[in-house]
């Protein structure tokens, strides 16, 4: 081994000590431990983190509670003790609520606060959060949508989208890190939200083709199980078909990822396309279909792949 490598090496081992020491010091506040928040909390606490919490409705935030998670009233008494403030909240209007209520985020930011909305909203309201955070004193703002559904979340596997200062980024990257394996920066404050939009358009081709491939290949009197398999090592292979295919078939309809707010992001991603005066038909479809399973059949607590009750009934 040349000097330099040998040199280097123990160079890389004791930034890598560092680094995890300042993180197991830092205190990270988390807001939301619905499908999604509560397994991202509990990948915190597995490495080490220093977590609180709070949830609307205390008692199902109780699972990460066990874990090893504190507890605050309030999202301003949240902020207060925390250095970084991660929210994953389930519509535009609460994540309003969360960080510009009288008892919101906002009202107990602090110099050093880092702020990470992570919910699937609206460019316009983390451009809104990124504006206010930077009338304060040394607070900053990222938005950084994920994807990745219940399993991804719970694996500590999420696709995690930012947008935000890029210095910022390469601070809070080895938090990123502790729930997700695919991290990207977009730009600033807007481009994460914008990508993941980007990231539900295709979502809602493979759902609606999932959707009409399993109804069509059941009238045509094909085995649903070796079409899944045959499926999935062609040029048709998609994450939907791989994980929600088989929960279809299993009658399996729980939210990795709830209908209703999937519609949501449709709704979302349709009127930024407005802005961008362009037209998404096929995800306009989408949306409609997803209105129809939503707003008329009321399935809305189902997941994505409840789709498919708008055809079958079982």
């Amino acid at each position: 081994m040349q000097r330099n490598q040998r040199i280097a090496q123990p160079l890389v081992q004791y930034k890598q000590h560092h680094t995890s020491r300042r993180l197991s010091q830092m205190k990270i506040g988390f807001i939301g431990t619905g499908v999604m928040g509560t397994g991202m909390v509990q990948n915190l606490l597995a490495h080490g983190s220093d977590v609180t919490v709070y949830n609307r409705t205390k008692a199902h935030a109780q699972t990460v509670i066990d874990a090893g998670a504190k507890w605050a009233d309030t999202p301003a008494a949240l902020t207060q003790q925390s250095d970084v403030l991660i929210s994953i909240v389930s519509f535009p209007k609460d994540v309003e609520q969360v960080y510009f209520a009288d008892d919101g985020v906002f009202a107990g930011a602090h110099a050093g606060l880092t702020v990470i909305d992570m919910t699937t909203g609206s460019p316009e309201t983390a451009k809104k959060i990124d504006a206010a955070a930077k009338k304060l004193t040394n607070v900053v703002a990222l938005d950084a949508p994920v994807s990745g559904g219940d399993i991804g979340a719970k694996k500590g596997t999420l696709t995690i989208m930012v947008g935000g200062d890029k210095d910022t980024y390469d601070k809070m990257l080895p938090i990123f890190q502790q729930m997700g394996t695919s991290i990207s920066y977009f730009g600033p404050a807007g481009s994460g939200q914008h990508m993941k939009m980007a990231n539900q358009i295709m979502i809602a081709g493979t759902m609606t083709g999932m959707t009409e491939m399993m109804v069509y290949a059941q009238a045509a009197g094909l085995d649903l199980k070796q079409a899944l398999r045959t499926l999935a090592g062609g040029a048709a292979q998609n994450w939907s078909l791989d994980n929600y295919g088989p929960r279809v078939l299993q009658g399996d309809y729980t939210p990795g990822f709830f209908a209703k707010h999937f519609l949501k992001d449709l709704r979302i991603a349709l009127d930024e396309a407005d802005r961008m005066g362009l037209e998404l038909p096929a995800t306009a479809e989408a949306k409609h279909l997803y209105e129809v399973m939503v707003d008329s059949d009321g399935l809305g607590d189902l997941g994505t792949q409840g789709l498919i009750k708008l055809w079958w009934q079982k």
